[in-house]
């Protein structure tokens, strides 16, 4: 037999059927686009509705692990809670078992023999990819191609395996694995854990059973193994992570384990007293399919009732406490959410507008200090600042990686977009500790505006904050309304500018006032009209996004 031949062979097959998984999840995914975002938009506290999302959300990606490292990556931004992660995983272990019956189709659909269209799909895919200019079709292109990548992968598997029939060792194996529940589920767990993909092992295991090589006993322990194994890519996403998130991973864990334990001693019965006969008979890709599928829905049926209890575990294993949140630090982006960038950039929007609520309370505090000449609100103002500086390179820094992702044209255009409004939000932050340094140089000379000027102010102040508030609330919601109004607005604030500017100056030329407070008085009105700019910006920018 020559082995090495055989090793390539499967080798090869499983690297196609990878890369063929890879590329038509990321076609469906761009397909979906915004859908997968409305789909988790729609997430409530229903466990049996997560469960049906987070089955749809796996179909789509083809991955369970890639489901979970999501779910640990919104906990991780604050985006999802644990409650709603219980039914996300649950409809992930349903979601993966569709890959499985893609593999089976070579048996229960061979009357359209896929690997004799596998090739077709692929030249078709990559025509519609390489030559078509419309985006949408060559999305169409990408998922046709990867679907029939996939097929050849399965075919060179199968054909691999194949000498495998007639060497005994590999019986003999099987049936240790049958005979051994424990054997076979540490089998499963590892070869899953190492191609971190449990749709690939599954797939392996469908190539040995097309090739007559699996037993019913040995396939059950297997799978459950693979259950289990798919759990180390979500573990070792949530290092790192807040307790939150570790908790999410855990509840993954404790799902796959606790439903393994109960099927594989349950199947160790059956096999031992009930049906013997059955557990050394071999079965097919199909049979496969079903077991795969039909393990998970038992699994999810039994653990669905305690879905709290494992929310508590989980909380338990984590030793989870409440801790504060660091302004500086990001709330809603996470590295893991980038594999999902039509989500990321949601999540990108979501900071965005932490970061000009952190604005806007900051040009508030800092038109109260011209008022009460508060050093402890000052220092307050500057240490927000500071604050506002570092969210900022954090969220640059992390648009910056979205963009070397996967992304449609439009949504390079948004992120493009985006990182404009993130200036524009930090440059009002810092006329915000410009406000803060003139009145800390008036507290230092002992010098105050006259009343006529601190009513002109205090009119002033609160046309800007408005124009600011409705700006950021646009950017929450994409309100073309608001937008509109901080239109109308930041004209309005540019007259009263000028207006002011022009009385003072006549006021000046008279001798009315002291000329040191006059030049602060016009350096607070130029700081304040440029703010009503930068908020104008962002409200451009949000009409433009709706009219595209």
């Amino acid at each position: 037999m020559d082995y090495v031949s055989m090793f390539t062979a499967v080798l090869g097959g499983l690297g196609l059927f990878l890369y063929g998984m890879h590329i038509m999840a990321s076609g469906l995914q761009k397909c979906a686009g915004n859908k997968l975002k409305h789909i988790l938009e729609m997430l409530t506290r229903n466990k049996f509705l997560g469960i049906i999302l987070g089955a749809i959300v796996t179909a789509i990606i083809q991955s369970s692990s890639a489901t979970t490292v999501m779910v640990v990556g919104f906990v991780n931004a604050g985006i999802m809670d644990l409650t709603q992660t219980v039914g996300i995983i649950m409809g992930a272990n349903i979601g993966t078992t569709m890959t499985s019956w893609l593999v089976s189709s070579l048996e229960w659909a061979s009357f359209l023999d896929p690997e004799f269209y596998a090739p077709i799909a692929i030249a078709a895919g990559a025509f519609m990819l390489l030559f078509s200019k419309k985006n949408t079709t060559s999305l169409l292109g990408e998922t046709i191609a990867g679907f029939g990548l996939l097929f050849v992968g399965i075919a060179m598997m199968k054909e691999g395996l194949e000498p495998l029939r007639g060497l005994p060792a590999f019986a003999d194996a099987m049936a240790t694995f049958g005979t051994n529940p424990l054997l076979g589920v540490l089998v499963g767990a590892v070869v899953t854990a190492l191609i971190q993909s449990s749709s690939a092992s599954v797939a392996i295991l469908q190539s040995l059973a097309l090739a007559g090589l699996v037993r019913w006993d040995a396939a059950i322990y297997i799978v459950m193994g693979e259950n289990i194994g798919t759990c180390a890519t979500a573990v070792l996403s949530s290092i790192g992570t807040n307790k939150n998130a570790k908790a999410a991973a855990y509840i993954h864990l404790l799902f796959n384990v606790i439903g393994a334990v109960i099927i594989s001693t349950l199947a160790a019965l059956f096999f031992t007293f009930i049906n013997p006969a059955l557990g050394s008979r071999h079965l097919s890709s199909v049979d496969i399919s079903l077991l795969h599928t039909t393990v998970n829905l038992a699994t999810m049926f039994m653990l669905y009732p305690f879905g709290n209890q494992l929310v508590k575990l989980a909380e338990k294993l984590t030793n989870l406490t409440p801790s504060a949140v660091n302004e500086a630090e990001l709330i809603h982006l996470d590295d893991r959410v980038l594999k999902t960038p039509g989500i990321a950039i949601e999540n990108c929007v979501k900071e965005i507008v932490r970061l000009g609520e952190m604005a806007r309370d900051n040009l508030e505090l800092a038109t109260n200090t011209m008022k009460t000449q508060d050093s402890a609100a000052m220092d307050r103002v500057l240490e927000r600042e500071e604050a506002i500086d570092t969210l900022t390179s954090s969220i640059t820094s992390y648009m910056v990686k979205l963009c070397n992702t996967d992304l449609t044209e439009k949504q390079n255009r948004n992120i493009t977009s985006l990182f404009h409004t993130v200036i524009d939000m930090e440059r009002i932050g810092d006329h915000c500790e410009n406000l803060v340094e003139f009145t800390q140089y008036m507290k230092s000379e002992n010098l105050h505006f006259s009343d006529k000027a601190r009513d002109e102010l205090d009119h002033f102040f609160d046309e800007t904050l408005r124009c600011v508030s409705n700006c950021v609330n646009a950017l929450s919601t994409y309100s073309t309304e608001l937008a509109e109004k901080v239109i109308s607005e930041e004209e309005r604030v540019d007259i009263m500018e000028e207006r002011l500017r022009s009385e003072h100056i006549e006021r000046l030329a008279a001798g009315e006032c002291n000329p040191t407070v006059g030049v602060v008085y016009l350096d607070v009105l130029t700081n304040l009209e440029r703010v009503s700019d930068h908020a104008l910006n962002v409200a451009q920018m949000v009409i433009k996004h709706n009219e595209t």
